[in-house]
């Protein structure tokens, strides 16, 4: 696998919110991201199970950029299958 990319998560986070989604608790995940060695690995673990902490990702309320999303996520290079995970998991309120 190539080399993941050099941007930070706090560039990560901050093109997300861009794209319209709103993050419940940021600064408890921005913390846990710094301590992170592998914050690509925590994000995803915090998305899928950040709810006890009060970590939410949800619409903003101006609507979501789907595309900004996706193209957040493919240059920060997650993988696809957490893009479409996290994308289905705002649709539904996750």
């Amino acid at each position: 696998m190539g080399s993941l990319s050099t941007e930070s998560f706090d560039q990560f986070i901050d093109s997300l919110k861009q794209a319209g989604v709103e993050i419940s608790n940021e600064s408890e995940l921005r913390e846990r991201l710094a301590e992170a060695q592998r914050w690509r690995f925590a994000f995803a673990t915090l998305a899928a199970n950040g709810r006890p902490l009060g970590i939410r990702f949800q619409d903003g309320g101006s609507g979501l950029n789907e595309a900004g999303i996706h193209e957040t996520f493919a240059r920060f290079q997650f993988p696809e299958v957490l893009q479409n995970t996290f994308a289905a998991s705002l649709r539904t309120g996750h």
